[in-house]
Formats: C-alpha cells, sequence, structure tokens
C-alpha cells in the first residue's frame, strides 16, 4: 500500500467550495483509502491506497460537495524530495512557499522578474516553484499573479505547512 500526500486547490478559502475536513475524512474512510489524516482546513490530506488516488477523489468530493478542486497527488517519495530539494534550506519559517504545479510549467521569466519585490529570491525545480517571500505574500505582485507567471495551475504552501506534514508523515512511518 503507498502514502499519499494530497493537496487540494482552494478549497475553504473566502467562504468558497466548502469542504470540512472532518466529514472528507470520513467519506474516504467510508470508500475504501486507509490511515487518512488531515491538516488544518485548507485541504491537505494524507492516507494510503494501492492505487494513484486523485480521480477517485476528485469524484467523491464533486458527488458528495457538488465542485472539484484541483487535485495535486504527491507520493511520500516526492513529497520528501520536494522538501529536501527546497534551495532556501537557511530559512525555517513561512517566508518560504511551495508552489506545486500540476502540470511542467510553461515559465515567464520575464514576467517574474518584472513582479517579484527586491526582497524575493525564487526557484523553480521541475513542477515546484519555490519562493523565499521576506516581507510576506500578502502585497506580493508575483504570488498574485503567480499562475500566469507559470502557466499553469498551481496549489501553494507555505514551509510551516510543508514541515508539519513531514512530521505528519515521518510519525507514521515510526
Amino acid at each position: 500500500m503507498n502514502r499519499y500526500i494530497i493537496l487540494l486547490r482552494g478549497v475553504n478559502v473566502g467562504g468558497k467550495n466548502l469542504l470540512p475536513m472532518k466529514e472528507l475524512k470520513a467519506l474516504l474512510e467510508n470508500n475504501g483509502f486507509n490511515n487518512v489524516t488531515t491538516y488544518i482546513q485548507s485541504g491537505n490530506l494524507l492516507l494510503s491506497d494501492h492505487e494513484h488516488p486523485e480521480k477517485k477523489i476528485s469524484e467523491l468530493i464533486q458527488i458528495h460537495f457538488g465542485f472539484t478542486p484541483e487535485t495535486l497527488v504527491l507520493t511520500e517519495e516526492e513529497f520528501k524530495l520536494a522538501l529536501s530539494s527546497c534551495p532556501f534550506q537557511e530559512v525555517k519559517n513561512k517566508l518560504v512557499h511551495f508552489y506545486f504545479c500540476k502540470d511542467s510549467p510553461k515559465t515567464d521569466t520575464t514576467k517574474i522578474l518584472a513582479l517579484a519585490s527586491q526582497t524575493e529570491r525564487f526557484e523553480l525545480l521541475g513542477k515546484l516553484f519555490y519562493l523565499y517571500a521576506p516581507d510576506g505574500i500578502g502585497r506580493s505582485k508575483l504570488v498574485a499573479n503567480i499562475e500566469s507567471c507559470l502557466g499553469v495551475r498551481a496549489t501553494g504552501r507555505n514551509l510551516n505547512t510543508i514541515n508539519k506534514l513531514h512530521e505528519m508523515i515521518s510519525k507514521e512511518s515510526t
């Protein structure tokens, strides 16, 4: 059985796409997923299954909650590689953001450079865009336009969330 990290994009944000994690957890368990764990209300899940779960999860959410969120599924190995590959290892807080892309980005580097503030640093490795935003992301022009810069849909998580998910995976492995 494989362990997966599920990142749902745009759930429970601004009163839209409401998806109670407790109900989602029960729904997934009742439909054959094992070891289902959620973290905060923004669509972070860990679960085990024999097959890649993306299609089944999307269908269940559509049927039971009436919308289909962008669903990004990572294996445990892919998730750990994303964390260990972070180019901003010296920063240990929520100022580092991981933008996971479902498809390979068609990056507009000129646009990224034009939108990035003088303090923001970034790196694209495969389907993962890392951003260090020491002034926060609330007013970041780059973050506000991240998908147009990447040319694909992406879902972001800060380093604190990534570390918590990693901690949850590690606890289950022991």
